[in-house]
């Protein structure tokens, strides 16, 4: 079954116990390729060979160049001549391995059928470029899971003992583990693929050499603080952040301002209270979440990001009045939410609001999985800190560092040698990834096309760019400042005429009356 929104209301009591079997696979999505049509919703099939249901974490970057392929003519090897019914890179990713599949069975005869799926996972990972984390049900085979060469997008395996013997499942992240009863083995590593056969038994093989290179935007923004992902607890890594971060706002010197340290719930919590912690100020928990309101961060434009996080937050007037606050964030990246909290917490009474972000500044396109398509969409894209600051409307902004980020992930997994940070640094562990390639992507307007928004070449986005949210800023602060001076100058005009009108009304009277001195007693009534 397949249905656009939450898990709860999609999938009924009915709809699950009409499942028979002892093997299943089930994804949760929000697009960052194609459309957020139900018909782009995974698992997808095909039917040949063997049958095969396949999902996927990540993006394919070289989706074009595949495409055109599978819509060739199928006369020589090089093409696959099947026909697409979806905009999804998965529908793509799924018919190449399918292809490869049939390709390996008519090359050489195979003794065991694990050997195949091995050699075809190989050919995919030779040809499609991205990140990939896949896991397949194939029809009286079993369960097969491969990682992209680069390990960018997580994939865990876990083990579960039954009275029928071990069960097996596979992960985008370990917390979906523990409620239904199994133990995490290991991270399925870049450039393998395991086989868990239908009698249970597990057949692995490294494909094609890998290098973990997992993206770490992950670990601030994506993952649960639960999960263990290549060996790095979520939690762990958050609260080093935190610990790096208060040290850069004592270097601001800028504690001593600080009356409380409030975090943006969810994601901040651990950078939060570990910040407290380290500068000594007490920790307080000022906005109000409703559990009801999806993510403002996965929503397809940016009148529905705007709107939700109004219905999202609440700001405690009890916690805010007549403090100076410390808000922390796990990231400030298109600065919606941000701009808006600012003036919550602000009109909820406290006196200033200091930001700090846990993340460096978001500035270039995650091309790997994440819905950040354009950098014309990122507050901190062609502007200084003290410019998204005035932006955002805070009296202060601090960001981690890379370098910080960056030691504290290899400090908890050292044989991790290169993150992927593309999105700090512009610099992509693919190596493919070129101008022309992100200008493609700009100009697809991918976000805008999902929220069935018209978009030109040069715009991919229904929000102004962070230069125009400069200038408004800007232009709002020199009214206000103009307003302000015109009343000043109107008071001061007020006074004058008054003063005039003491002093040269009583003609004879003391000069003292003019300025309100005993003398004024004396004045004569004002004739007309």
């Amino acid at each position: 079954k397949k249905d656009n929104g939450l898990v709860k209301d999609v999938f009924q009591k009915k709809d699950m116990e009409r499942l028979t079997g002892s093997t299943g696979i089930g994804h949760v999505r929000y697009p960052t390729a194609g459309s957020s049509s139900a018909q782009e919703a995974q698992p997808f099939f095909v039917n040949s060979p063997l049958g095969i249901y396949l999902i996927h974490n990540g993006n394919l970057t070289n989706t074009d160049e595949l495409r055109a392929k599978i819509g060739g003519s199928g006369l020589d090897d090089t093409s696959y001549a099947r026909h697409l019914r979806t905009e999804s890179d998965s529908e793509v990713l799924l018919n190449i391995f399918a292809d490869e599949v049939y390709k390996c069975t008519t090359r050489k005869k195979y003794e065991d059928i694990s050997e195949v799926l091995f050699d075809a996972a190989a050919e995919v990972m030779k040809c499609c470029r991205g990140s990939y984390s896949v896991i397949c049900i194939i029809d009286q085979v079993g369960l097969f899971a491969f990682r992209d060469p680069h390990g960018i997008r997580p994939l865990v395996m876990g083990k579960r003992t039954s009275v029928s013997g071990n069960d097996w499942c596979f992960a985008s992240e370990d917390c979906a583990f523990g409620p239904i009863g199994f133990q995490r083995i290991d991270d399925v590593a870049p450039g393998q693929a395991v086989l868990i056969t239908e009698k249970g038994t597990t057949h692995s093989r490294q494909c094609v050499p890998g290098e973990l290179n997992p993206c770490i935007f992950e670990y601030i923004y994506l993952a649960r603080p639960d999960s263990i992902l290549n060996n790095i607890s979520v939690y762990d890594m958050q609260l080093s952040l935190g610990r790096k971060l208060a040290q850069r706002i004592k270097s601001e010197g800028i504690v001593d301002q600080i009356d409380l340290v409030v975090p943006v719930p969810d994601g901040s919590r651990p950078a939060a209270i570990e910040i407290a912690s380290e500068l000594g100020k007490p920790y307080r928990e000022g906005l109000v979440k409703n559990r009801y309101v999806g993510r403002t961060f996965i929503m397809p434009n940016q009148r529905l990001r705007e709107l939700s996080v109004k219905r999202k937050l609440n700001a405690m007037r009890s916690v805010f009045e007549g403090k100076s606050i410390l808000l922390v964030d796990d990231s400030i990246v298109r600065g919606t939410t941000m701009t808006q909290i600012v003036k919550m917490v602000k009109a909820a009474g406290a006196t200033k609001v200091f930001l700090a972000s846990a993340a460096p500044p978001v500035k270039y396109p995650n091309v790997y999985g994440v819905d950040m398509p354009s950098k014309k969409e990122f507050i901190a894209n062609n502007l200084t800190e003290a410019e998204v600051c005035e932006v955002l409307g805070a009296d202060g902004l601090i960001y981690q560092t890379l370098d910080d980020l960056l030691e504290a992930g290899k400090h908890m997994n050292p044989t991790i040698e290169t993150f992927d940070t593309s999105c700090f640094t512009g610099n992509y562990v693919t190596g493919d990834i070129d101008q022309d390639y992100l200008d493609a992507l700009e100009g697809a307007g991918r976000g805008a096309k999902r929220a069935g928004i018209k978009v030109s070449s040069s715009s991919s986005s229904s929000s102004p760019s962070p230069a125009e949210l400069l200038k408004s800023s800007q232009a709002k602060k020199s009214s206000q400042d103009a307003a302000a001076e015109e009343k000043a100058a109107s008071a001061a005009v007020k006074l004058k005429s008054h003063s005039t009108l003491s002093s040269e009304a009583a003609p004879g009277a003391d000069p003292g009356a003019a300025n309100g001195g005993e003398a004024s007693k004396k004045k004569k009534p004002i004739k007309k």
